[in-house]
């Protein structure tokens, strides 16, 4: 399980190493390689192969061609996804079209998210949680309730 938060520098090319404390959870039929994606917000997914495998055949295999909302959701969540594999020094390649979608300049924030990698840039994700409208204790009982 992905977990934790990282302070980390994207290169000139664009590459991100990912912490090595995030890389002893990645399952040896993922390969070191991952799906590089924009994330449901102004962030970037990174899911290691076998997950996104889980993924797709369980929920995008599912939506609807006929349905104009899922094509959309669709052609949104895949346009910007990339395969790419850890390099020597364990960096992954983004996609520029994704650091600009994450707004992304040189810091980034890497978070550990369960089953998948969130890179973002820091200063968007503090205000992303300076921003919410519910207090950690209130979100963690409406949550975790029973």
């Amino acid at each position: 399980m992905f977990l934790g938060s990282y302070n980390y520098t994207v290169d000139a090319k664009g590459r991100v190493a990912i912490p090595a404390k995030l890389r002893k959870y990645v399952t040896p039929e993922a390969n070191n390689t991952f799906i590089v994606t924009r994330g449901a917000g102004k962030y970037i997914d990174v899911y290691p192969m076998d997950y996104w495998k889980e993924l797709t055949e369980e929920k995008l295999d599912s939506l609807n061609s006929f349905n104009p909302k899922d094509m959309l959701f669709l052609r949104m969540f895949l346009e910007h996804a990339i395969e790419e594999t850890l390099d020597g020094q364990s960096r992954l390649l983004l996609p520029k079209s994704l650091i600009q979608h994450a707004e992304i300049e040189k810091d980034v924030l890497i978070l550990g998210a369960v089953k998948k990698i969130e890179i973002w840039n820091p200063a968007v994700y503090e205000a992303y949680i300076e921003n919410s409208s519910a207090s950690y204790e209130e979100i963690a009982a409406e949550v975790m309730k029973k």
